[in-house]
């Protein structure tokens, strides 16, 4: 019998960051992991339903989930999430720059080496490896 590896739960900015913007009624989401490590659990976590389910409250629209394993990141859309729009919406800060940290707050399951991999492993980015 095979033992199933016990999980925790970690918000995804322990693994990544992310970029947004708005267009009309349409958040636009970068999602970007630190490192290769980080990018399998988020590939694997990270999933238009999951992202519907985090945004539940105040998204009537779709979500749409694209992997960029070569840059290491998830582009998502969220229809319908701004009620009409920036300037129609009484929700406070409610232009999609300022969803990228509701994003990071998403939980997300990993084992303790995963979690581990993905803390040791170095960060990749413009920076180069200085970092």
């Amino acid at each position: 019998m095979k033992t199933k590896t016990p999980t925790q739960k970690i918000q995804l900015v322990r693994l990544a960051h992310a970029r947004s913007g708005d267009k009309a009624d349409w958040v636009d989401f970068g999602l970007f992991a630190w490192n290769a490590a980080g990018y399998a659990v988020l590939a694997r976590e990270v999933t238009a339903q999951r992202v519907t389910e985090h945004f539940a409250p105040w998204l009537p629209g779709e979500v749409e989930c694209w992997y960029l394993p070569n840059i290491l990141a998830i582009k998502l859309v969220l229809h319908d999430a701004l009620q009409g729009g920036g300037a129609r919406n009484l929700r406070l800060d409610n232009l999609g720059k300022s969803m990228a940290a509701a994003l990071l707050r998403m939980d997300i399951n990993v084992t303790d080496d995963e979690l581990a991999a993905c803390l040791a492993a170095p960060r990749v980015g413009w920076w180069g490896d200085d970092q």
